[in-house]
């Protein structure tokens, strides 16, 4: 986990290649703000470990024929309490007979998606669920982080959910995060039967 020295700022901070740049934002900020830079410079993209060794294993893939990764899932860890950040969103889908359902969900993964115009900690997130080697989502309803990922079942990939909050990242006082991945786009995402 991230975590920010007493005085909370980074300065001249240099990733790899990238250009270096004074951070005058919180820890958190900075470090979201340098995932986000690094996935936009692969891909661009909208809605519908450490994290300096994720940043730099996201921005040194590709052989030619480009990064095959485009995510840096990450964690967040609320100011006050320490406890992971749970983000929820509702959604409409079609269940097998054709009707249209809500539904729910919530996780504490998340990909960094931009920030908001004119704002240096205000940043939209797309919650990410935990998908299984059979295919199945994982959704929980403990907000325990380690419940997402149970020892007998295991993760493979995530899944993008095309739903976003957007938050202030001056609530927060550590970050962490995964390694890279390329998320199961949304629209294969939020069906009835995917869920266990």
């Amino acid at each position: 986990m991230a975590k920010c020295r007493n005085n909370g700022k980074l300065n001249n901070v240099k990733l790899n290649n990238a250009k270096e740049s004074t951070i005058e934002d919180d820890c958190v900020c900075g470090v979201v703000r340098s995932i986000i830079e690094a996935q936009d410079a692969i891909m661009d993209d909208d809605c519908t470990t450490s994290c300096n060794t994720s940043i730099r294993q996201l921005l040194a893939q590709g052989s030619g024929n480009g990064p095959t990764n485009t995510t840096i899932p990450i964690v967040l860890y609320c100011e006050g309490t320490c406890k992971p950040f749970f983000g929820s969103g509702i959604f409409q889908g079609i269940t097998g007979d054709g009707d249209n359902f809500f539904g729910c969900v919530q996780s504490p993964i998340f990909r960094a998606k931009n920030f908001v115009k004119d704002s240096k900690c205000c940043v939209k997130l797309e919650l990410l669920l935990p998908v299984d080697e059979e295919g199945d989502i994982q959704v929980c309803d403990d907000h325990d982080v380690c419940s997402y990922f149970p020892s007998d079942c295991v993760i493979t990939d995530f899944q993008a959910t095309g739903i976003c909050i957007t938050v202030d990242l001056k609530h927060f006082m550590g970050v962490t995060c995964l390694d890279p991945v390329t998320p199961i786009p949304a629209h294969e995402a939020l069906s009835p039967t995917g869920y266990r």
